[in-house]
């Protein structure tokens, strides 16, 4: 493996495209990123790949720069913040792309390619019928100025095509040690379109080698272009561009989805606005990010930001592919959930409490009332969205109507349970322990424990056979409305 870097030493960058949703496979390879720079006291660059046109979109950057400001992966240069390398964009760096295009060229590193597609696809098709490697087959690599000019007269546009060493490039992965290349697997490859666009394969080496990135850390499926980017940062140094050095690499694994195939775009938990809405904490979601391909230590899964930053590093980095699991992916937020201090907590729910996600009219909302049954909400929640669930019938004018909850708490002799639960609670303390113990004896006269007696009471009162405990949640709804609620049932009951 690579020796440790200094602490100044270190640059690293998050470049992803504004293309459609953020995608939580992009937001673990932005957090081990940032875990990195910050482990090493280094510097994390923060570069937008926007250099296609047709599939940028300016929402899609806007909800970029918003998605990390909410996770709190900040970054050091970039958009927002600028820096000795600004501009921060592709889109704004197109001239710079050109004249380097322009000087490999020069230099010999590149060449124009004629070749059409159809030419492509048939010469490829024989390559395979043959048994030989079917990538481009380097046959405009040395031509001659009067087949340049008969292609010319033909009307062709060449794209430009880098022009790959002939022998073998070997490098260490920090994740997958020591990688080996041959040229007839890594054959010449395009860096500039037929209309003059500059392509990825350029720009992001060219922005890597001026920015002075030292490790480039991103996704398994990068893998394969890493030994045509070596080569290329070889010939950036002879033509003057950048420092001369080639960055450290480290391909992350595989996020896996359902079926053992890698989570795309497609699979619903693969959005980060998901996690957004449902409510996750950040700390929460970027916990189980870590965990895709990273541990802290063999026996523990809840730690802190901070504790990650004191630990990662890119070495401890397991290749093997990682699968997302949606299961401990909630159970771990609602750990963070439950490590919150209450006034934290409450804050955090404060959406969730008003419209459009609150159920109940805003007037009706009782802040002391929330504040009292928090606790106990904070030890049940997995997603903050899920509070509106749990505490609605303190704000509902009535409890819901849950027919499958109602068919399976009230059973022959509900009501006259609830009748003397009702006298019972009347007469007793309004605090839990005095309203369990009401409660409790309300189902001994019955020949009932208190599980069976709590049911038919939890659905007269809140509507559902599940939720916050009940006799501390009778005692934030109040006496009066409690009794009323119990009222309202037996009334159903023998109506």
């Amino acid at each position: 493996m690579a020796s440790a870097p200094t602490a100044s030493d270190v640059r690293v960058r998050f470049c992803p495209s504004p293309t459609g949703n953020p995608h939580v496979g992009l937001v673990r390879t932005a957090l081990f990123n940032w875990a990195f720079a910050r482990h090493h006291k280094g510097t994390l660059v923060f570069r937008i790949e926007d250099t296609d046109a047709a599939r940028d979109s300016e929402e899609s950057y806007q909800q970029l720069l918003d998605s990390l400001r909410w996770l709190g992966l900040d970054w050091d240069e970039g958009p927002e913040i600028g820096g000795p390398h600004a501009p921060y964009r592709q889109s704004q760096r197109m001239d710079l792309y050109k004249d380097v295009a322009r000087r490999l060229q020069e230099a010999g590193h590149a060449y124009e390619c004629f070749c059409t597609t159809a030419e492509l696809d048939e010469r490829r098709e024989a390559a395979r019928a043959a048994g030989r490697p079917s990538g481009y087959d380097g046959h405009c690599r040395e031509l001659s100025a009067e087949q340049i000019e008969a292609y010319r007269r033909e009307g062709r546009e060449p794209i430009v095509r880098f022009r790959m060493p002939d022998h073998p490039i070997t490098f260490t992965d920090l994740v997958r040690g020591e990688l080996t290349f041959t040229p007839e697997n890594v054959p010449d490859y395009g860096i500039v379109r037929a209309n003059g666009a500059p392509l990825y394969t350029l720009v992001n080496p060219v922005d890597d080698a001026l920015m002075e990135i030292t490790h480039v850390l991103r996704g398994e499926d990068l893998l394969s272009s890493t030994p045509r980017q070596i080569a290329l940062y070889a010939a950036l140094a002879q033509i003057g561009v950048g420092n001369g050095t080639t960055p450290h690499f480290g391909h992350l694994p595989y996020v896996m989805g359902e079926g053992n195939k890698k989570l795309s775009k497609r699979d619903p938990q693969a959005s980060l606005n998901l996690y957004r809405e449902r409510g996750f904490l950040p700390q929460g979601l970027l916990n189980y990010l870590s965990l895709l391909g990273w541990s802290l230590a063999a026996d523990r899964d809840i730690f802190t930001l901070d504790e990650m930053v004191a630990a990662f590093d890119i070495d401890d980095v397991n290749p093997n592919p990682a699968r997302f699991d949606l299961k401990k992916c909630e159970h771990i937020n609602a750990e963070h959930l439950r490590l919150l201090d209450v006034s934290a907590f409450i804050e955090a729910c404060e959406p969730w409490l008003r419209a459009p996600f609150a159920p109940w009219r805003p007037e009706a909302f009782d802040r002391a009332k929330f504040e009292a049954i928090a606790p106990h909400a904070q030890t049940r929640l997995t997603v903050l969205s899920d509070i509106t669930a749990n505490v609605d019938f303190l704000f509902l004018d009535e409890p819901v109507d849950d027919e499958a909850s109602w068919a399976k708490a009230m059973k022959e002799g509900s009501d006259a349970l609830l009748r003397t639960a009702r006298a019972k609670l009347a007469d007793a303390e309004w605090n839990a322990e005095a309203l369990k113990s009401a409660v409790l004896a309300a189902g001994e006269e019955h020949g009932l424990k208190l599980g069976k007696a709590q049911a038919p009471v939890r659905v007269a009162v809140t509507g559902r056979t599940v939720g916050l405990p009940l006799f501390e949640s009778l005692e934030v709804l109040g006496r009066d409305r409690t009794l009323a609620r119990i009222d309202a049932a037996l009334s159903k009951l023998t109506a």
